[in-house]
């Protein structure tokens, strides 16, 4: 993995060498992987040399991350994977870490002082494998205002929306030639009229959660609130069936697919089967789908969670002692490098999955299909 992900980008030898020794400490079992643990690791007696391959080595971030987009496309690529964009906060205590303010994180559940990331994911629901293969950023707006040269953050940096730096991961995706099928992502992204105008204006199929007082088409110019297009669904219209395997089994919920206008748009809704609270999803596609597809495109975004704690866990994502945006790119990098190989390597030992008689998936994928409208035709091209 090393010699074609990450070798390549180095036109020297040293540092190249101190990269190879940066990836093994962050796959080893090292508690904490930190510039001194890392150099202990490798054998140094000082951290310099870690420090200077973050902030100072010739290093294109970039070239690597196409590089280890290409290694997931060949290792664990699959027509049927799906993208899944997210954010995941870093907390900081200071106040010169680049992108860095009092925001709202999900890590932490509240605002507090931290960077947020915005992160692609790329998920294979039928044999399990997800990985993390971009990452950008967020740089508030305060920041593009000022304090931007001390931060490393250069001119050509404008600020960016969540939505919008996912929209140029995905792009990248598409040009990389990455094969899925989906895109997934929660309601910071799919409220984003933008972002799902863009979607469907590339042919790229999703299913993404909105809000419940998000609008939707209804024929005739109007519009209805999800939550109330969702009340008019009769009793025979919800199906019970799994959105994929969880840590307690499979995660059974009620499902009904409801008609949103002539665009031939469609409203997904989940219903919890203990509290009975919904869930809204607006979904896009070019050609015909079944509802138990939509529902494992939606069960599909819990992989990127499962990715950042692995990443941050295993191969220290959130580990870095770096204020400058460069540094951060190639750390986060590397730590996604070391991610994918041990993603790979989990995969390649995997056993191939169960198939259900007449080659559908196992438990999780023999949903109860009645009757009733389970088939959600879209028209391609439409929209």
């Amino acid at each position: 993995m090393f010699a074609e992900v990450v070798a390549p980008a180095f036109y020297r030898r040293e540092p190249r060498l101190r990269a190879a020794s940066c990836l093994l400490g962050l796959v080893s079992a090292l508690e904490r992987k930190n510039g001194w643990t890392l150099a202990e690791f490798a054998g140094d007696r000082t951290p310099d040399g870690m420090q200077r391959l973050l902030a100072a080595a010739v290093l294109d971030a970039g070239a690597v991350r196409d590089a280890l987009g290409r290694y997931v496309a060949r290792h664990l690529g699959n027509p049927a994977g799906v993208l899944i964009a997210d954010e995941t906060g870093f907390c900081k205590t200071g106040a010169h870490s680049a992108g860095v303010q009092r925001q709202y994180t999900g890590t932490a559940g509240k605002i507090t002082n931290c960077q947020v990331g915005v992160f692609l994911a790329y998920a294979v629901p039928a044999t399990g494998a997800r990985v993390l293969i971009d990452r950008e950023l967020y740089v508030p707006r305060s920041w593009v205002r000022d304090r931007c040269a001390a931060a490393g953050i250069g001119q050509d940096i404008t600020f960016a929306t969540k939505p919008a730096l996912a929209q140029k991961m995905i792009g990248r995706a598409v040009a990389a030639g990455l094969p899925f099928g989906w895109f997934t992502a929660d309601e910071a992204y799919g409220d984003n009229g933008e972002l799902r105008d863009w979607l469907q204006t590339s042919k790229i199929p999703f299913v993404v959660a909105v809000a419940c007082d998000h609008r939707v088409p209804a024929g005739a110019g109007r519009r209805i609130r999800a939550d109330a297009l969702a009340a008019r669904v009769a009793a025979r219209g919800w199906h019970r069936m799994s959105c994929g395997p969880g840590s307690k089994g499979e995660r059974l919920y009620d499902w009904a697919l409801a008609g949103a206008g002539p665009e031939w748009h469609y409203l997904l809704i989940r219903r919890s089967l203990t509290s009975g609270e919904l869930a809204y999803y607006r979904c896009w596609s070019p050609h015909g789908v079944i509802l138990a597809e939509l529902v494992r495109v939606a069960g599909a975004r819990w992989a990127v969670e499962e990715c950042f704690a692995a990443a941050k866990n295993e191969t220290a994502l959130d580990h870095y002692q770096v204020r400058k945006l460069p540094a951060w790119y190639r750390h986060v990098t590397l730590a996604m490098c070391a991610h994918a190989w041990l993603a790979v390597t989990a995969a390649a030992s995997r056993p191939p999955p169960v198939t259900a008689p007449g080659g559908g998936p196992g438990a999780g994928g023999r949903a109860r299909e009645g009757a009733g409208g389970l088939r959600a035709t879209f028209r391609a091209g439409a929209g």
